[in-house]
Formats: structure tokens, C-alpha cells, sequence
């Protein structure tokens, strides 16, 4: 079994890129950030003729992330993380795929810093932490999968001094997500690749970057801990970075040696 994650930088747009990307690695489930277009005016049918059932969340030009699954239908259990019944953001969908819990997820970028933006990341990974940790603790088979908008070390980019300054890299961001991974999720990616830098690059700021492979490793697929046992590959379609037209970040996938169900 696929599990795949894509920050589209907007569904409508990148529509061409996102079915070649679908017909071509065919995942079996697939989460997306960044749709940036409201509930209504979500572009589904085409997914759908591509084989593909689906539950999204919305938002007009910013934000918002979808679930797509091949074979069991996504059952949509929470939108937004809890603990700010105010947050209007389109950033965290969770739904049940199946035996899976799959949760996709757009953690804010926080720039510049300091601001009131980098506040609000502060604690929206906080609140975010919080929900991760009752997912752990239910014991259940759980991946959340999504742009978390955080070079976890220098290894995760080709050059960190240059980019020193900007949210991604900040020490508060980087303990919140080590704090993560300390609730017991495993990152699938640097598991498999303990090592590896420029291979596991998610995210090129343009072109020129992408073709100097100037990038990030800013987009994860991290496992509850019974998960680990299955995982048996885990890489980056670095290539659809490179087409016409495409988004800034590449899809990043894990196998599971496992069935939905």
C-alpha cells in the first residue's frame, strides 16, 4: 500500500500535474495541501474520473487540504485541530480510511519572524501536538502526512545559513517538532534514510533552486509506532518538480507492506 502526500499550491491550477501525478505513481491514498479554493468550488470530478474518492477542506486563494483514497472511501472524523474554536484556517483534515486513521495537514509558515504570523504557528503546532498525542495514545494504526512548514535540522536543506532567519528553521519551531516526534511517530523518510540529504528534498522556492537542488525537506509521512513494522520503502517524486507548470513542492511517498482494511 501507497501512502502519498502533495502540497499542490493550488488544485485548480495544478490540475494536469496532480492527474498526471495520480495516473502515473497510482497511491492508494493521497493527501493534499494547499488546495486554495473554497468547499464549493473544489475541482472533484476529475479525481473522482481518475479513480479516486475524496473528502477536502476549503478555503478561498488560501490554505486547505484534501484526503483521496483508491479504495476504501475517506470518513471524514475531525476538520481543524482542537483547542481554538475561532481558527478559521483550512489547515488539518482527519479521516478514517479503512483500518487507518490518516490525517492531512498544513501547519502554518510563520513569516516573517517575529510577527504575529510566527505567534500564530507557535500555536497552532502546539495545539496541533496536543491532538497528535491522543492519536498516539488510542493505539490505533495512524499516519499523518503534510507540508509541516519545519527544516527539522541543517541536513534538511542545502543551506541553512542562508535561511537562518526565515520560520521554517527557527529553534522554536524545530523543538515543537522534535516534541512530536517524541510522542513516538516515526519519520518514514528519514527511517528508511537516516543519512540522505539532497534525495529527500520536498521543496525548491523556484526553478533555478530546483535545477541546483537548492531545496527543503519540509513534507513528512509520519507513523504511529505499529506502523513501523510494515514500512518498506519511502522516497520523493523530485522529478514532477521539473515539469510545466508545476508546484513548488514534489509528492513524497512510503510503502506499507499492508492492506487498507
Amino acid at each position: 500500500m501507497r501512502v502519498a502526500t502533495f502540497n499542490v499550491n493550488g488544485v485548480k491550477g495544478r490540475m494536469p500535474r496532480l492527474l498526471e501525478w495520480l495516473h502515473e505513481t497510482t497511491p492508494d491514498i493521497a493527501c493534499l495541501q494547499e488546495i486554495k479554493t473554497g468547499d464549493a468550488t473544489f475541482p472533484h470530478a476529475p479525481i473522482e474520473a481518475a479513480g479516486y474518492k475524496l473528502i477536502w477542506l476549503g478555503q478561498p486563494r488560501h490554505h486547505g487540504v484534501a484526503i483521496l483514497s483508491r479504495g476504501e472511501p475517506p470518513v471524514e472524523v475531525r476538520r481543524g485541530v482542537p483547542g481554538d474554536d475561532a481558527d478559521g484556517q483550512a489547515r488539518y483534515l482527519e479521516a478514517q480510511v479503512g483500518g487507518l486513521r490518516v490525517a492531512s495537514v498544513y501547519l502554518p509558515n510563520g513569516n516573517p519572524v517575529p510577527s504575529d504570523n510566527f505567534d500564530y504557528k507557535l500555536r497552532w503546532f502546539r495545539r496541533f501536538n496536543a491532538h497528535a498525542r491522543t492519536l498516539i495514545a488510542s493505539r490505533g494504526d495512524v499516519i499523518l502526512c503534510g507540508d509541516f512548514n519545519v527544516v527539522p535540522t541543517n541536513d534538511d536543506i542545502y543551506n541553512a545559513g542562508a535561511w537562518r532567519f526565515d520560520a521554517v528553521l527557527q529553534p522554536e519551531t524545530r523543538t515543537a517538532y522534535r516534541e512530536l516526534l517524541a510522542q513516538g511517530w516515526v519519520d518514514s523518510a528519514r527511517h528508511l534514510h537516516p543519512a540522505g540529504r539532497k534525495e529527500l528534498y520536498t521543496f525548491w522556492v523556484n526553478e533555478y533552486a530546483y535545477r541546483r537542488n537548492a531545496g527543503f525537506r519540509m513534507d513528512f509521512i509520519l507513523l504511529s509506532p505499529g506502523l513501523l513494522q510494515h514500512l518498506v520503502g519511502c522516497s520523493v517524486d523530485a522529478a514532477h518538480r521539473g515539469r510545466e507548470k508545476p508546484s513548488d513542492h514534489a509528492p513524497v511517498w512510503a510503502e506499507l507492506r499492508r492492506h487498507i482494511a
